[in-house]
C-alpha cells in the first residue's frame, strides 16, 4: 500500500490574518517558531485557530503570542485540561529579538502576527512590524483595491 499523504505539505498555510492588513501598516516580516502542546498540534492540523484578534508582546528579553485561541478537538485527551487562549512562545534568534525590541520600544511599532503554517513539520507563525492607520488611511486603502477592482474588470471587458 502506498503511504497516507501528509497534510502539511511544505509552505501550506493554516490560517491568515487579513484583519491586519486592514487595520496596520505592515513593514518588516519575520518568522518565529511556537512552543506548542500536543493537543494544540492536532488543533492546527484541524485548522482549529484564530489569530485576528492577537498581538506579539516583548517581556524580559522574550517574545510571547497572546490571544490566539487555538480550540481543542473533541477528542482531546480526557487527563488534561486544555487552554484555548494561553500565551505560547515564540522561538526567535537573539538578533531579531533586539531589532523587535528596539522598533517597539523606541519607534512605537506594535508586533501582529499576519500568518500561520507548517513548514518542515513545524508550524511557524509571519510576525510583522506594523503602524497603525487612521481612519483616513483606511477608507483610502479601500478606494484605492475598489479602483483597481474596476480596472481590471474594464481591462478584462471585449470591445
Amino acid at each position: 500500500m502506498g503511504a497516507a499523504k501528509r497534510q502539511d505539505t511544505p509552505g501550506s498555510t493554516i490560517v491568515l490574518n487579513r484583519f491586519a492588513r486592514h487595520e496596520y501598516h505592515l513593514e518588516d516580516r519575520f518568522e518565529a517558531g511556537l512552543a506548542l502542546e500536543g493537543w494544540e498540534v492536532k488543533s492546527l492540523r484541524a485548522g482549529r485557530i484564530q489569530i485576528k484578534d492577537s498581538y506579539v508582546l516583548l517581556k524580559n528579553g522574550e517574545a510571547s503570542l497572546l490571544g490566539a485561541l487555538i480550540t481543542p478537538l473533541p477528542t482531546a485527551s480526557t487527563h488534561i485540561h486544555p487552554q484555548p487562549d494561553r500565551t505560547r512562545k515564540l522561538l526567535l534568534h537573539r538578533s531579531e529579538l533586539d531589532k523587535l525590541v528596539g522598533a517597539v520600544e523606541r519607534k512605537g511599532y506594535t508586533l501582529v502576527p499576519t500568518a500561520m503554517y507548517w513548514k518542515q513539520g513545524r508550524a511557524k507563525i509571519e510576525i510583522a512590524l506594523a503602524r497603525g492607520k487612521k481612519e483616513h488611511d483606511k477608507r483610502a486603502t479601500e478606494k484605492e483595491r475598489d479602483w483597481q477592482r474596476e480596472k481590471a474588470g474594464l481591462m478584462k471587458k471585449p470591445r
